[in-house]
């Protein structure tokens, strides 16, 4: 099993480690240290050595910070995690809603002027300082960086990840990663730029045609990198270096270690070195910044990481390798839901039982290298917590009149998959029904939906929640995200929902994934995977260019949860040409008992 179901959050441990912080606060001479969830890699899952967050406060979430203060210590959360933080922290912990309280607030309205407030300039990127720090002025409350605090007490710290590299090929990559480099670096020569600073792990593993094993569910390596306008690059990693791995660098890549970077820095006279601030460490900009007060040739530029938008920008190859990914998926989620169908209703079942079978589906094809995030299987009230996992605590029964969230991924070679399927085991209540066909309609807007270049997902958001709006309810998620390609399961800039300003172009790989949850009572999603795509001409249109979505995704939804007299003719027809189109793709993948729940599955409405 890739997954596991021990508990790792303890809030009773919680009091002593915070006790202990604040003394470290005290001989550090601060007024308050912020922990953030991220790494020095902004990345949104952290290995057990960076998981400062949930060592201190027991929330295990993706998302979120805390910052300590002598009074009081916030823990900062946003609405994925507001049922789960309740029973993870003990009582000397605050939970704040975030973002409608910002931090910079909350310390104006708890601090003192002349306070200091600490934080580790490797975990916090340049624009996150930048921001907080234009939140505090005029209150003379100071940010220093200081040694991390955390580290200090956390006597028994695991070991960071030090994991082989491996070669991507370049038959699921699409491009070879000299041409990619060549492309890039010629991009930064036209615009002025010498060298280009790339923090973000995934963006190097594209870059680099790479992928290692240093965070779980997540195929990347622990890794920054310096790319000049020549294609050249500096990787800076502990990761070891196989013959394999050299051969496919050969001269191109130069291996350093983390030690290297001041080092690498020194040397680059008469240069512009281009940083990221919402990716790069604010401790690598204080570095520049030593730089160039020694050499006036030296100079800092801003701007976005030159992987992040040709990353999103699938090619042909990956999104064929996405569409065999997601049909070799579909049909082991198919052999699942046919499993559960029989065994669901004889009350046998638990949370785990369901986890468990689902990831030996995926492993029956024989090419499943790992889950893309732990599997969320949520019965009853538990699909409520959003990002719910199970653990020997926590699971549940799989009752007879409750619904069951089942949200899951596979990280295969020639893609990453993630889909959200919400089941009525035995009969469910009429409110249950509705409430999940408002959600299948406003997944079905968004699948349907063609716009013009230029629609950001923000522009497309609100299609999804409109039916729930109507009925005076509404979710507190974003509607999507995006997805790598063997690569991380949330990846941006792209995304669907109010914060998602990049516009959307053709290859990007998104979720649909709107959802409805009732404190202590049900949680409804429905997710499929999307890809940007030109639309073709509609007759009498305007000659105007449009793009829309394909959907990645071939698994039936519940027809047992969907109330057909709230759907509108053109809704029915897109779930039947769904359901249709999913029997065609998944048909021939399956056989005996799960083709038959298949076809029944698949009727018209």
């Amino acid at each position: 099993m890739f997954q596991t179901f021990e508990v790792t959050s303890s809030p009773e441990t919680g009091p002593a480690r915070l006790a202990a912080l604040r003394v470290e606060m005290q001989r550090g001479a601060v007024d308050g240290f912020i922990v953030p969830r991220a790494d020095r890699f902004q990345g949104e899952y952290v290995a057990p050595s960076d998981d400062r967050l949930a060592w201190l406060t027991g929330f295990t979430g993706s998302a979120g910070f805390a910052c300590i203060l002598p009074d009081i210590a916030g823990v900062f959360i946003d609405g994925r995690y507001r049922v789960q933080v309740q029973s993870q922290i003990a009582e000397v912990f605050t939970p704040v809603h975030w973002p409608e309280v910002q931090l910079g607030d909350w310390v104006r309205d708890h601090l003192s002027e002349r306070s200091v407030v600490g934080y580790d300039p490797w975990l916090h990127t340049v624009a996150q300082i930048r921001e907080l720090t234009k939140s505090l002025e005029g209150s003379l409350i100071e940010l220093r960086p200081i040694e991390n605090l955390v580290d200090i007490i956390w006597e028994d710290r695991p070991a960071p990840p030090k994991n082989p590299i491996r070669v991507h090929p370049d038959t699921v990559a699409g491009e070879r990663f000299l041409d990619k480099c060549s492309r890039l670096g010629a991009d930064l020569k036209k615009n002025g730029i010498n060298r280009a600073f790339i923090a973000l792990p995934d963006s190097i593993c594209w870059l680099l045609n790479i992928r290692g094993t240093d965070i779980p569910r997540n195929p990347v390596v622990h890794a920054f990198a310096i790319l000049d306008d020549t294609g050249r690059v500096q990787l800076l990693t502990d990761a070891p270096i196989d013959d394999q791995v050299r051969a496919h660098f050969g001269d191109q890549v130069d291996v350093h270690s983390f030690d290297d970077l001041d080092v690498l820095l020194s040397r680059m006279a008469d240069s512009a070195l281009q940083i990221d601030p919402a990716t790069t460490p604010r401790a690598v900009l204080s570095m520049l910044e030593t730089r160039a007060a020694q050499d006036p040739t030296f100079t800092i530029a801003e701007a976005e990481d030159p992987c992040i938008l040709p990353k999103a920008r699938k090619n042909s190859v990956e999104i064929e390798g996405s569409r065999a990914a997601h049909l070799r998926d579909g049909a082991a989620m198919v052999r699942f839901l046919a499993w559960l169908d029989v065994e669901a209703p004889t009350g046998g079942l638990c949370e785990i039982d369901v986890v468990t079978q689902l990831e030996r589906f995926r492993r029956d094809t024989n090419a499943l290298h790992d889950i893309s995030f732990e599997t969320i299987s949520g019965a009853g009230p538990n699909g409520a917590i959003v990002h719910y996992r199970v653990n020997e605590d926590t699971n549940r029964p799989v009752k007879l009149g409750e619904l069951l969230l089942v949200d899951s991924g596979g990280q295969y070679l020639d893609g990453t998959t993630d889909i959200t399927r919400t089941i009525a085991v035995g009969d469910v209540g009429k409110d249950e029904k509705s409430c999940y066909t408002r959600v299948l309609q406003g997944m079905t807007a968004i699948s349907r939906v063609r716009f013009p270049s230029g629609v950001r997902g923000s522009d497309l958001d609100a299609l999804a929640r409109y039916p729930l709006w109507l009925a005076g309810q509404d979710y507190d998620h974003g509607t999507g995200h995006g997805v790598g390609s063997y690569l991380s399961v949330h990846e941006g800039p792209q995304g669907i929902s109010r914060k998602a300003a990049t516009p959307l172009e053709v290859g990007m790989i998104l979720s649909n994934e709107p959802g409805y949850y009732r404190e202590g009572a049900f949680g409804i999603r429905i997710e499929n995977l999307i890809t940007v795509k030109d639309a073709d001409t509609v007759a009498g249109g305007d000659d105007r260019p449009m793009m829309d979505f394909e959907t990645l995704t071939f698994v039936p939804f519940d027809r047992q949860l969907i109330d057909v007299t709230l759907l509108s003719g053109s809704e029915r027809a897109w779930i039947d040409r769904y359901h249709s189109d999913t029997l065609e793709k998944i048909g021939p993948l399956v056989d005996g008992a799960a083709l038959d729940w298949l076809t029944k599955a698949c009727a018209p409405l």
